[in-house]
């Protein structure tokens, strides 16, 4: 079965371009969602449930179908795990054929590729900071307010909100102090 996808676009919010070129193709469903955000996809987890072995999702765009690599990746997998494929039309790709499963592969190493960037990225950050003499994480409270914490605590006077109230020190950060 050919089951076409539509979503709200920026540049086809009436959906008219995605309707007349799923029509053309003679897709035999086409579903619409009815809102573009990326969360509460209803129609599209009901189209994904209902995948039968053999049926192919049409799409006008990759975008129509995922928000992020990462869904994609997500996507593709559950679709293939039914035994079902994806026809992008813009993109003109089509899982149903052999070099088609080797488009998925591709795309979970791009999601790879796009983590190691972003961590290599920022752990460059972190050494350059730190040779400029800039500690990374949270900044250390001062003395002189975690030793009244910790008297406040051992005095059994004050509840822990009242000693957060006064000294702006949480109970993790607090419990951490006494335990070393």
């Amino acid at each position: 079965m050919l089951i076409g996808y539509i979503r709200p676009e920026s540049d086809d919010d009436n959906y008219n371009k995605q309707i007349t070129t799923l029509r053309e193709i003679n897709c035999d469903k086409i579903i619409i969602e009815n809102h573009s955000s990326a969360k509460n996809r209803t129609k599209l987890n009901e189209m994904i449930h209902t995948l039968e072995q053999g049926d192919k999702i049409i799409i006008t765009k990759l975008y129509s179908l995922a928000d992020s690599t990462l869904h994609l990746v997500e996507l593709l997998q559950m679709i293939e795990d039914k035994g079902a494929y994806i026809k992008s039309i813009r993109e003109d790709i089509d899982t149903s054929n052999e070099s088609g499963y080797q488009f998925s592969y591709i795309v979970k190493h791009l999601v790879e590729f796009q983590s190691d960037v972003i961590s290599e990225k920022t752990k460059k950050g972190l050494n350059k900071a730190k040779q400029r003499g800039v500690t990374a994480g949270r900044p250390r409270l001062p003395d002189e307010n975690v030793k009244r914490a910790i008297n406040m605590y051992q005095s059994k006077k004050y509840s822990l909100s009242e000693i957060r109230n006064e000294t702006g020190i949480s109970k993790s950060t607090l419990y951490r102090y006494l335990e070393s």
